[in-house]
């Protein structure tokens, strides 16, 4: 992405009611706005860190219950057709 900045000039005996109006019509074909929230909403990944711990913990549950299961403490209800 490149910076690109909108530059709108008076034409003779234009009023600023129609030079606003042009430099918001440029700055919306330019694609400037989208570009702009885009970054400043983004959102950041998870950490190395965090991203580690969620994964134990989905293995530390899984082997809890199949454990669980195992012992006859899950009953698994089978869906009738």
């Amino acid at each position: 992405m490149s910076n690109t900045n909108v530059e709108v000039k008076r034409n003779g005996s234009e009023n600023m009611v129609s030079l606003v109006r042009r430099f918001q019509k440029k700055v919306q074909e330019s694609g400037v706005l989208p570009r702009v929230r885009s970054l400043r909403y983004a959102e950041r990944g998870l950490s190395v860190l965090k991203t580690k711990r969620a994964k134990l913990k989905k293995l530390k549950n899984a082997a809890k219950y199949e454990q669980d299961r195992k012992m006859g403490k899950v009953v698994i209800y089978k869906k009738k057709r």
